[in-house]
């Protein structure tokens, strides 16, 4: 039997020959896997995707890599984002969901204050590259740290750390210039 006291790199290597421990990942993780999806495709698509999410780790488990951290997180949001991504290119673009930035403006409003923040935090995300806007969701958002993003986005720490540089340069710029419009 399986707990909780495992860590998730010992989850996985036990499941590949016992692919039902997987079970105590997704207890541990679907809850952040959920919440990362609803801020790019919506909370309907969202309750479909994780399943897809955990259906592809189950498949994917015997080339999974350990990572220092002895977490699956940000192994699971690599895997989350390629179903995110797969996902958006079948569905019409939504009024909820900005296919650009990839982000659930929805999700913003409930932990904004106001729709002028809003608006001014929209531009500044949408000032940034893909790439920068990725690694700074991912660090920001989703609480990840640099090395773990670097896993996520499959490059180097450095690459996230210069990334997360010009992300909060650019922002900070786009923040500073831009007025905070009436609600």
């Amino acid at each position: 039997m399986e707990t909780n006291e495992s860590t998730d790199d010992e989850l996985l290597a036990r499941s590949v020959l016992r692919p039902q421990v997987l079970g105590v990942l997704y207890e541990r993780h679907a809850a952040s896997v959920f919440r990362f999806i609803t801020r790019r495709a919506g909370p309907a698509a969202a309750e479909d995707l994780v399943g897809d999410v955990f259906v592809a780790a189950i498949e994917a488990r015997v080339r999974y890599r350990p990572h220092e951290s002895g977490s699956a997180l940000p192994w699971l949001y690599g895997i989350s984002g390629n179903v995110v991504r797969t996902y958006l290119r079948k569905q019409r673009p939504s009024a909820v969901i900005d296919t650009h930035v990839g982000v659930d403006w929805h999700a913003v409003d409930d932990r904004l204050d106001a729709r002028a923040t809003r608006d001014q935090l929209r531009r500044a995300l949408a000032s940034l590259s893909p790439a920068e806007r990725e690694a700074f969701l991912l660090v920001a958002w989703e609480g990840l740290s640099a090395v773990e993003a670097a896993r996520t986005l499959g490059v180097t720490p450095t690459v996230v750390r210069t990334r997360m540089t010009r992300a909060r340069q650019r922002a900070r710029t786009v923040l500073i210039t831009t007025p905070v419009s009436a609600v």
